[in-house]
């Protein structure tokens, strides 16, 4: 059976098709900001990039933990550990053109308005 004759395959929604590219790259540290700037407009690039901006700024927050003799380099590292496994399934998401609200990362990113 073709693929063009499944009737179970909806149609890919344009805006995720258009944003997914920018959805992606947002996830990627300092690049959350191309969604914000470059494609506002589109909602899956927003979405996706208002939670890459919250992962960078807990990755900053890690990153001055590291400062704390003893125990800042091990909550730091496990923190980067967590912030990049959380990148790459949003990447994965953002792939597969889903809206994936991240666990504690949602809640602070919805807030967010750019």
């Amino acid at each position: 059976m073709s693929e063009h004759s499944d009737p179970s395959k909806k149609a890919a929604d344009p805006e995720i098709e258009e944003g997914k590219f920018f959805a992606a790259v947002g996830y990627i540290f300092v690049l959350c900001l191309v969604p914000l700037i470059l494609k506002k407009g589109n909602k899956f690039a927003a979405f996706h990039g208002k939670q890459g901006l919250v992962l960078l700024i807990l990755e900053v927050a890690a990153a001055i933990l590291k400062v704390v003799p003893v125990i800042g380099p091990v909550i730091a590292t496990l923190a980067f550990v967590v912030f990049g496994i959380l990148s790459l399934v949003g990447i994965l998401k953002v792939l597969i053109g889903e809206y994936w609200e991240m666990p504690v990362v949602y809640d602070i990113a919805r807030k967010i308005n750019v």
